[in-house]
């Protein structure tokens, strides 16, 4: 398992970046490789990415979700990865986005890839390019303000 972490600092309110990266269709707009992203429920989402000639379809379920706070998810089927998004209020239009996903690289590509710090940089461009986005727009496309609560450790 490969684990990446990734922050930025966005011009914005954290509520409005919360609502917006709760809008996980609009994600093609901003993330390199991803397609389509359908949401099916509150907390299902189907992904299609293209990444290096390559297609993948897969799900993903939210398996913790928090206003303004954080927004965490796995994979249920496809390429094993999980990871957590959290919100930090730095001031009243400032907000810090800090991302860590673990992912198991497949096949011989993706681990030279992962040990060149292919993910981590386009980790990076994607919350770059999410910070244009909503530093630029000044107002979220939508929002989900529901919580799902973390599952039970045993």
């Amino acid at each position: 398992m490969s684990t990446h972490e990734e922050s930025i600092d966005v011009d914005v309110p954290v509520s409005t970046v919360y609502n917006q990266w709760t809008q996980f269709e609009t994600f093609p707009q901003f993330m390199d490789g991803v397609e389509r992203i359908d949401q099916v429920d509150d907390t299902t989402t189907r992904w299609v990415t293209k990444i290096g000639g390559v297609q993948r379809d897969f799900e993903a379920e939210i398996t913790e979700q928090s206003p303004d706070e954080r927004v965490a998810w796995r994979s249920v089927d496809g390429s094993s990865h999980a990871g957590v998004v959290t919100f930090h209020r730095l001031g009243p239009a400032q907000t810090r986005v800090m991302l860590q996903m673990d992912f198991e690289p497949e096949g011989v590509v993706e681990a030279a890839g992962d040990k060149l710090g292919v993910v981590g940089r386009r980790l990076k461009g994607d919350l770059e390019r999410f910070k244009e986005f909503i530093e630029s727009r000044g107002t979220e496309t939508g929002a989900w303000r529901g919580d799902v609560d973390a599952p039970p450790t045993a």
